[in-house]
């Protein structure tokens, strides 16, 4: 095996030594920062409505961390009306598309089930459901061995070899065992969790999305998040190189502790950032209350309002049917918000094809950045 490649850490999880001296300055602001984001989120009405575009945003990202091209408005648009998108396109955003209802389904079971392998492999079943990988037995560990590095590569010229197959569920369980184990600190913990769950990579593919899933699952099952609702792969996606680079040091240095350093930035720097989103989807919401209130003198004005936060991009048909106002009103209700600025039309409507409006402050709010 060349010396590029770097095998499974074996025996060397958790971790017998960190350097807390290294940590501790770090730690603080994570945990204020994460605290902070939790009372923002205990702040907002409604938040699964409300955020529903931040789940999707992380959606969309965590899979371009694996290499998939669809965009946030690509995933919505696709919804909207699926002849959108074709072939590869299409792929990429039903992965997209699981992701999401995989963390709904995880936080679901958390209602009724702590936070172990059984959460962790239903989640993943549902995430391989229909994809590319539903081949590769959803929801079961590996039977044979995986490796990590460029396409089309093997084992002898990977980067990363994990452990081998008869091997996982032993380490798995030992994983478990320490994510139940009180530890010093919480996000050290779920620092050191989410490397070990890479490193032993114990499916056969979507091991990075199932990773990064679990941190908000972590978060909630600690009591540290009310609502799963934190998005980790933003500064993932954007540090890439050096995620991975602190990832394959834990193997290659036992370098557990310059792993925790840069993961305990990530948490900071997200928790900011989710921070300043909920807020500033917030303040739109409040806004946008009084103002189709206002606009449309109509007694489903904040109903339909709610409905255009969930859904920001959608078909006139599907909101005439689906949001439980009366068709009359629901018409008049997007009219003046297209003709008014509220939204945008993605599509006109042609024949027997519906319009495809979007909801442009909301969706630039949840890409950082004006898209729409």
């Amino acid at each position: 095996m060349p010396l590029s490649a770097v095998k499974y850490h074996t025996g060397k999880f958790p971790p017998a030594k960190l350097n807390w001296d290294r940590l501790l300055p770090l730690i603080g602001p994570a945990q204020a920062a994460v605290a902070e984001y939790k009372g923002v989120l205990h702040g907002i009405p409604n938040v699964q409505v409300l955020l529903a575009p931040l789940i999707s945003q992380e959606a969309v990202l965590s899979s371009k961390i694996e290499g998939t091209q669809a965009t946030l408005g690509e995933v919505l648009e696709f919804e909207a009306a699926e002849e959108t998108a074709t072939g590869e396109k299409r792929n990429d955003i039903q992965e997209i598309l699981n992701y999401r209802r995989a963390l709904r389904l995880a936080v679901d079971a958390l209602r009724k089930l702590p936070l172990s392998q059984r959460v962790m492999r239903d989640t993943h079943q549902e995430l391989m459901q229909g994809v590319r990988g539903e081949n590769k037995t959803p929801g079961e560990y590996r039977r044979i061995p995986n490796w990590i590095g460029p396409a089309g590569c093997t084992i002898e010229t990977a980067h990363f070899v994990p452990p081998n197959a008869d091997q996982v569920p032993v380490l798995m369980t030992e994983w478990e065992k320490y994510l139940h184990q009180k530890p010093k600190d919480s996000l050290v913990q779920l620092a050191i969790l989410h490397a070990e769950f890479e490193a032993i990579h114990p499916f056969l593919d979507g091991n990075g999305r199932i990773g990064r899933l679990f941190v908000p699952l972590f978060l909630v099952d600690k009591g540290m998040l009310g609502s799963p609702d934190f998005y980790v792969s933003d500064y993932l996606e954007a540090q890439r190189e050096e995620y991975y680079n602190r990832l394959l040091a834990v193997s290659r240095e036992n370098d557990w502790t310059g792993w925790c350093t840069f993961f305990l930035k990530a948490l900071t720097e997200q928790a900011q950032d989710n921070k300043a989103k909920a807020q500033a989807i917030l303040q739109l919401y409040q806004s946008k209350k009084d103002w189709i209130t206002e606009q449309t003198h109509s007694q489903y004005a904040i109903r339909a309002l709610d409905w255009f936060f969930n859904r920001p991009i959608f078909k006139v048909s599907d909101f005439v049917a689906s949001a439980t106002i009366p068709k009359p009103t629901a018409n008049r209700i997007v009219r003046i918000a297209r003709n008014r600025g509220l939204l945008s039309e993605l599509r006109p409507g042609s024949g027997r094809r519906a319009a495809i409006l979007a909801f442009p402050e909301l969706l630039n709010i949840a890409e950082g950045r004006s898209v729409f």
